[in-house]
């Protein structure tokens, strides 16, 4: 196949059939973050766009004769490290002191979304070898300092680091379907002290109020409306300005209904919290929450023990609760290893980094051996 690559600076400018065809081919998980209705509305309302640091670059693959799409590549021209997730500030300052410019940097990720999935979209190894080198291309062709592929499967992470990028590792949380029937058959799986525990912990959660899950055609405007108060109340208060807007919400209720799942809690005034997660064909992906009332372990209930709840009912294989968390283990989370890769033009630049990076990456293979000895789980598991 003779190939030719070519840059699209907004996902418009191609159709949502063609797009997904490579994003989500038949036989692969469906993956609700690479859906063009997902990035072309983060696009349209403003969210993903070159006023917020986020430029839209991305490189199609297309089939020289026939002009099909055969392959593509999510590509962002960033201004900064802000909705990322993999923090790279320390080496930006660095750089910049030794007399580099870092921004803007090439990013290929979702953007605000810490979850695993493809990021090379193309089926055919030819066409995967000749995006990574048309995104070193652009790099070299800009005079970029890096760039940077964010949460991509381990495989895809390993041919990353055979093409010469640096390999970097993280730490998530993740819960584990082990084919429970339900919510008991997982507390069967713990201690007994932890089992009484987290029973105890959803009783009082939900202690006077409701717990409504919604989802499809069961969301309203009024549910959005009451999600979006307390996810700007929520985002306010950890990163002082929320990424997204309520347009952008209000496309996915117009798209994606179907694909997201609204646990929002109630009491006799009304809704008081909600957490927003999004539905594969294999994992659901929990990514916002946002509450107007305090009341203890109403967090837990919401994002964790619904999340399992759901998954368990619908033979999801795990659930990907977001980044941070260490109180994520005790209901159930165990510490995963997630990966990012790096390109690093400056031969010097690249050497240092990759030093530290080999230095980390034995940390925290370690920390997630340390981690895993906290588990609530049975010995045996």
């Amino acid at each position: 196949m003779s190939l030719r690559i070519r840059m699209i600076e907004r996902l418009s400018e191609i159709s949502r059939e063609a797009w997904d065809a490579v994003a989500n081919p038949p036989g692969a998980a469906y993956d609700p973050f690479l859906s063009w209705n997902f990035l072309e509305a983060l696009e349209s309302s403003g969210c993903a766009a070159e006023d917020t640091g986020w430029g839209p670059k991305h490189l199609l693959a297309e089939d020289e004769a026939t002009g099909a799409l055969v392959g593509a590549l999510p590509l962002y021209l960033k201004g900064h490290s802000y909705g990322e997730f993999v923090f790279d500030h320390g080496w930006a300052n660095a750089f910049e002191t030794a007399g580099g410019q870092y921004y803007p940097k090439l990013l290929t990720a979702i953007p605000f979304t810490p979850a695993t999935g493809r990021r090379v979209l193309a089926s055919h190894r030819d066409v995967q070898v000749a995006l990574v080198e048309a995104a070193r291309h652009v790099v070299g062709e800009w005079g970029l300092s890096s760039w940077h592929v964010l949460f991509p499967e381990e495989d895809a992470w390993q041919a990353l680091g055979e093409a010469g990028l640096l390999k970097r590792c993280d730490i998530q949380f993740i819960w584990t379907n082990r084919g429970y029937g339900s919510y008991d058959d997982f507390l069967a799986d713990l201690s007994s002290r932890k089992r009484k525990a987290l029973r105890k912990e959803r009783v009082a959660a939900c202690e006077g109020l409701t717990i409504e899950a919604l989802r499809g055609s069961d969301l309203t405007e009024h549910h959005w409306d009451v999600f979006f108060a307390c996810y700007q109340e929520t985002g306010a208060r950890k990163w002082g300005t929320p990424y997204l807007n309520r347009e952008f919400f209000a496309l996915i209720h117009e798209r994606m209904a179907d694909d997201v799942l609204l646990v929002m809690a109630r009491n006799e005034a009304g809704y008081i919290a909600a957490a927003l997660n999004f539905i594969g064909s294999h994992a659901l992906f929990g990514r916002y929450w946002g509450i107007l009332e305090h009341r203890d372990n109403l967090h837990f209930e919401l994002c964790y023990h619904r999340a399992i709840d759901f998954a368990i009912e619908h033979r999801l294989e795990r659930v990907e609760a977001g980044a941070q968390g260490p109180h994520k283990m005790p209901r159930g989370y165990r510490p995963q290893a997630v990966y990012s890769a790096h390109y690093l033009p400056d031969e010097s630049f690249a050497d240092a980094v990759d030093r530290y990076l080999r230095r980390e990456r034995v940390a925290i293979a370690q920390e997630i051996e340390d981690l895993e000895t906290e588990m609530p789980f049975k010995q045996d598991l």
